[in-house]
């Protein structure tokens, strides 16, 4: 189960709305070893897209050397998708490389009639996805 602060959770939506229609993408970073997201790191989408994220390489390069000065791990990995639901696409899969993460995929579409996104989050690991509930708190 991911377990995320309702400030944190209203971060994440309004980046993904805010780089609407290309996907947004970043990170929530928290301390080392204790699976609490705590940070937020929006990232830029080198790729520009509506259909795909891309970290910059450099951008990731040094945001890592910062986790690592911090004794920081990242905790929850997230981007959006902009015309289909929230659901880790084979692309998504195959770039899926933090095994204890939790991948939050935010889709800007309404593709359920459930409202104008869905908020959903992932384990990846080994190409296999397991969706987790998503339980939003006010604090830690």
């Amino acid at each position: 189960m991911l377990t995320i602060t309702q400030a944190l959770y209203d971060q994440i939506v309004a980046h993904a709305r805010q780089d609407h229609p290309d996907e947004a993408c970043g990170m929530v970073a928290g301390p080392e070893g204790t699976g609490r997201p705590e940070r937020f790191i929006p990232m830029l989408n080198a790729a520009r897209s509506p259909t795909f994220y891309e970290f910059d390489s450099g951008d990731l390069l040094k945001l890592y050397r910062e986790l690592d000065d911090r004794d920081e791990e990242p905790v929850i990995v997230y981007h959006s998708h902009t015309a289909t639901e929230a659901y880790p696409s084979r692309t998504d899969i195959t770039y899926a490389n933090e095994p204890g993460a939790h991948y939050v995929l935010v889709s800007t579409a309404d593709t359920d009639d459930a409202g104008p996104f869905q908020f959903r989050s992932f384990r990846i690991v080994d190409g296999e996805v397991t969706e987790e509930e998503v339980k939003v708190v006010q604090a830690y």
